[in-house]
């Protein structure tokens, strides 16, 4: 092969994406799960970035698993996302899908135009299902009006299979330059018929009409006892080839993941390593220093009866019976939030302390996912 001819398909390969394009899916190796590894709840509340969304009557469990062979593993993959099928539904409003809300402004800035219908961004990802049949994945826009674009895919029962789905763009688009919603990524496992029809199709973007996701599924997943659906794997790049996966390391892929969610967790008798100080006698505040800006100013919640104020040498603790953000400020780096607690009595003003767990159950979470 000439020099030439070398040049010129490095030149090709960087226009489709594959030499200078990042993974804009965050997580999509599934190795950061923060909130725990099993949740019988729908949206996010395992795998960091991935929801399992579900309803219509079906009961799911959502669990982070550890992958140890077949083809993932063989590539590097660790761990997968499983959702398993433990209340059957028949209801024609029955559904899950795998779902990660984009920021906006991350598609925007991907170098995609994505309102060029010869400019292109490609998905990419590994699925297993216990149950054959063909299955969809979807995306859809988030700013002005929806549009959707999806595709079919095949799958053998027990079968690790790559798929890939290459997509347009579309004049009709509208996709910010901010930090709100802007684009979702969907895997589905299953939609009965009051989501699906023939108004959808797999070819070109689409509106909804008349509720009609996409086409009818040939299999019932959700009448399916102890079905499962795995993924993991999952790529959204620029260009028109499926690329190798980009993988990271732990450390950066969870500063990734913190932007949308950060906790701290602890057992008995354990410091959370929080300092603060008495501004009376029933109100003590601790400052809260990010790892890393979040994308807003989160929702907080928290196990705040597991908590106590440790106060100058260990001889004064203070039971905590609430705990609220005060003062939120996430656009700066450190970033800093501070907790009021307004419930203990019996403090010094301008005692100092640390927070300290009092039960295994210690949690204080902050929440700013799309």
């Amino acid at each position: 092969m000439s020099r030439a001819r070398t040049f010129a398909d490095l030149a090709t390969a960087s226009e489709a994406g594959s030499l200078t394009s990042s993974n804009i899916i965050i997580n999509g190796d599934m190795s950061v799960a923060q909130r725990g590894t099993s949740s019988t709840i729908t949206q996010i509340k395992t795998v960091d970035r991935w929801g399992v969304s579900f309803g219509g009557s079906l009961g799911v469990t959502q669990t982070q698993q550890s992958l140890t062979s077949g083809s993932p593993y063989e590539l590097g993959f660790n761990n997968f996302i499983r959702a398993a099928n433990t209340s059957t539904s028949s209801s024609t409003t029955s559904y899950i899908q795998f779902f990660q809300r984009i920021e906006a402004q991350h598609i925007a800035n991907s170098g995609w135009n994505f309102k060029s219908s010869s400019s292109f961004i490609t998905l990419s990802f590994w699925a297993r299902s216990s149950l054959q049949g063909t299955y969809y994945a979807f995306v859809v826009t988030d700013d002005g009006t929806d549009y959707y674009r999806s595709k079919a895919f095949a799958l053998s029962a027990d079968t690790w299979t790559k798929v890939t789905f290459t997509i347009e763009g579309n004049s009709n688009l509208t996709i910010n330059d901010d930090n709100g919603i802007g684009f979702t990524v969907n895997i589905v496992p299953h939609y009965a018929t009051g989501y699906t029809g023939s108004n959808a199709n797999t070819t070109s973007w689409y509106t909804l009409v008349s509720n009609d996701y996409m086409p009818d599924f040939a299999q019932s997943w959700s009448e399916s006892s102890g079905a499962t659906f795995d993924v993991t794997g999952v790529q959204l790049e620029l260009g028109q080839v499926a690329t190798s996966y980009k993988h990271e390391n732990f450390a950066d892929n969870l500063a990734r993941c913190q932007r949308y969610y950060f906790n701290i967790t602890g057992d008995n008798t354990d410091y959370a390593g929080l300092m603060g100080y008495a501004n009376g006698t029933s109100d003590v505040r601790f400052s809260v220093k990010f790892p890393v800006p979040m994308r807003a100013n989160p929702t907080f919640a928290g196990t705040s009866t597991a908590c106590r104020m440790d106060a100058a040498d260990d001889s004064n603790e203070f039971d905590i019976d609430e705990l609220a953000i005060e003062r939120p400020h996430t656009t700066s780096s450190p970033s800093t939030i501070n907790l009021i607690e307004s419930a203990a009595d019996g403090m010094t003003a301008g005692q100092g302390g640390q927070l300290e767990f009092r039960a295994d159950s210690g949690e204080l979470e902050f929440d700013a996912e799309l």
